[in-house]
């Protein structure tokens, strides 16, 4: 079996290789994965491995801002993460993970991801750490409490740098469809 491990911005992926990620995350998250969803999974680095020629697993990392103590960080935020079902639990989307991970190292104050009950134990094995304080989003109306985000919030110091300070909440930028 050969397999490639390629990264690429959005910019780079054409029409046909975008729509055969699409596939791959409508079928990997059994038809959940909507339209807001793949919106925002664009616009950063994608992961992509392909075994014998064929695409089975993507994720991405995006820019975001998150204010924290006043102050506003630029992170990394881990975004469709996804495994063809025939090819799970072979460390794919570990592979997947790291090569997001060494993008964030590089260019970010830290990452952060929203975590399903099936995925968080693939980032806390790799060190990510549920975030213990609140999560808010910045929103049209002003600041907003996502009591709901606060037990799937994981984020992750970049290049050993401090994570932030948990007794003030991170406030994310706001965006249409699932804010986290």
């Amino acid at each position: 079996m050969s397999r490639t491990l390629r990264t690429a911005h959005t910019f780079e992926l054409g029409p046909a290789e975008l729509l055969e990620i699409r596939a791959l995350l409508t079928d990997a998250f059994a038809g959940t994965f909507g339209d807001e969803d793949w919106d925002h999974s664009l616009g950063g680095i994608h992961a992509l491995v392909h075994e014998d020629g064929e695409l089975v697993a993507h994720g991405s990392v995006i820019q975001r801002r998150v204010i924290h103590r006043g102050r506003s960080l630029r992170i990394g935020y881990i975004e469709a993460v996804a495994v063809r079902a025939d090819r799970r639990r072979r460390g794919l989307g570990g592979l997947v993970v790291e090569t997001l991970e060494r993008v964030i190292d590089g260019a970010y104050a830290l990452g952060a991801l929203s975590a399903s009950d099936d995925g968080a134990g693939l980032y806390r094995a790799r060190g990510w750490q549920l975030w213990p304080g609140r999560i808010e989003a910045l929103g049209p109306g002003g600041a907003v409490r996502l009591p709901d985000e606060e037990d799937s919030t994981y984020v992750r110091p970049a290049a050993a740098r401090p994570l932030p300070d948990p007794s003030a909440a991170l406030l994310f930028d706001w965006r249409d469809g699932d804010v986290l």
